[in-house]
């Protein structure tokens, strides 16, 4: 039975879809079948890992009943991957029935066997797509880029998360803030840490040891369509990530 992880933020450009990239290539690389899940109508994920999003199927035909979930997982060295696209932006007006909130969930029910670890990335807003990751989901992970706009981004996840885990998912639980593009000599970088501890003891959960620090490489990787760990796998960044992942595998067994 898989364990099934989502990358969260209301706010855009704070490395949610490079940190599931590379959270899903990390895992596999240890010797895991995992399923990436992209529930972002921009569909960067699946472009990330080396996939044509504009010509194969994807998850919103799959909500449609259009096609099996099995049809449209692609296959990639780094994991499997659902794949998404702009179709998907429509999601909040177009999927209104009763139980909306278990789409995902009811989903992926006839794979949840066939992995070891299934991590989900949402898009940058707390609608129905994100709901449904954290009704399906046990562990959410948050990224978060050091400054001021994205802590309060971070704020106002947790009225959602404790609505969920009310009312339709008691196993939910935050396993970590990550820090992204971090520089620790910068005074704005510490300042926020400091700050983003404080927002963790909120979320009863912790900011996670593995910072991932900027590089080049992180924006390269996703033009080759290869991970960052193949890509540059000895630059800072691989480094933070392979860390991270580590910490991850810890923290959901604790």
């Amino acid at each position: 039975m898989a364990y099934i992880i989502t990358l969260t933020n209301q706010k855009g450009g704070v490395g949610k879809t490079s940190s599931t990239a590379a959270l899903i290539s990390g895992l596999t690389a240890r010797g895991n079948k995992v399923l990436g899940v992209d529930l972002d109508p921009q569909g960067n994920l699946g472009f990330s890992l080396g996939i044509e999003i504009e010509d194969c199927g994807t998850i919103y035909e799959a909500f449609k009943n259009q096609v099996p979930l099995a049809d449209i997982i692609q296959h990639t060295p780094y994991g499997d991957i659902v794949p998404s696209n702009i179709l998907l932006s429509g999601a909040e007006l177009e999927f209104n029935q009763t139980g909306r909130e278990f789409l995902l969930k009811n989903l992926l029910e006839p794979v949840i066997s066939d992995y070891d670890y299934i991590v989900i990335d949402t898009p940058p807003a707390l609608n129905i797509l994100t709901v449904n990751a954290y009704v399906t989901s046990q562990a959410l992970i948050v990224p978060m880029i050091p400054d001021i706009l994205s802590l309060l981004g971070v704020s106002q996840l947790k009225e959602t998360v404790d609505n969920v885990k009310k009312f339709y998912n008691e196993n939910l639980r935050v396993i970590g803030i990550l820090l992204t593009k971090f520089n620790a000599r910068l005074n704005l970088a510490r300042e926020v840490l400091e700050m983003s501890e404080t927002m963790a003891d909120l979320l009863e959960t912790k900011v996670f040891d593995t910072k991932i620090r900027n590089g080049v490489a992180i924006a390269e990787a996703p033009a080759h369509g290869e991970s960052i760990f193949d890509y540059a796998p000895k630059s800072n960044p691989a480094l933070d990530y392979d860390a991270f992942v580590s910490e991850v595998i810890t923290a959901l067994y604790k």
